[in-house]
C-alpha cells in the first residue's frame, strides 16, 4: 500500500507526468533534452527527477558530464499499471530536443 500512495504523490504533479511519460517513450534522456523539449527550468526537472530516482522510478547514469535517467530495471508490480496508462498519451508530447552529447 504504501507504494501505491508514493506513486500516487509523485503522479499527482504535471510536470513529473510529463518526464516520465519522455523518459517512457524516448527510453533515455538527459536533463538538458528534458528542460529543453517540455520547457522547464533546469533546477525544477533536477528536483522532480531526483524525487522519481528515490522512489525507485527511474535510475540513472554518467555519461560524460551528461547524467542520463531511464525507466529503472527492476519495476514495482504496482508501478506496471501507472506505466500503461502513461505510455497511452506519450503520442501528445513534443518532438524530443535532442542536446549534442559530443
Amino acid at each position: 500500500m504504501e507504494k501505491i500512495i508514493l506513486f500516487s504523490k509523485i503522479f499527482s504533479d504535471k510536470n513529473r507526468l510529463d518526464i516520465f511519460a519522455l523518459i517512457l517513450r524516448d527510453k533515455q534522456v538527459c536533463v538538458c533534452e528534458i528542460c529543453d523539449t517540455l520547457n522547464l527550468s533546469q533546477p525544477l526537472v533536477s528536483r522532480h527527477l531526483k524525487q522519481m530516482r528515490e522512489a525507485g522510478i527511474l535510475q540513472s547514469s554518467q555519461e560524460g558530464k551528461w547524467v542520463v535517467y531511464s525507466l529503472g530495471e527492476d519495476i514495482e508490480p504496482a508501478l506496471k499499471c501507472w506505466i500503461k496508462e502513461i505510455a497511452k498519451h506519450t503520442s501528445g508530447l513534443p518532438k524530443l530536443v535532442a542536446c549534442s552529447k559530443l
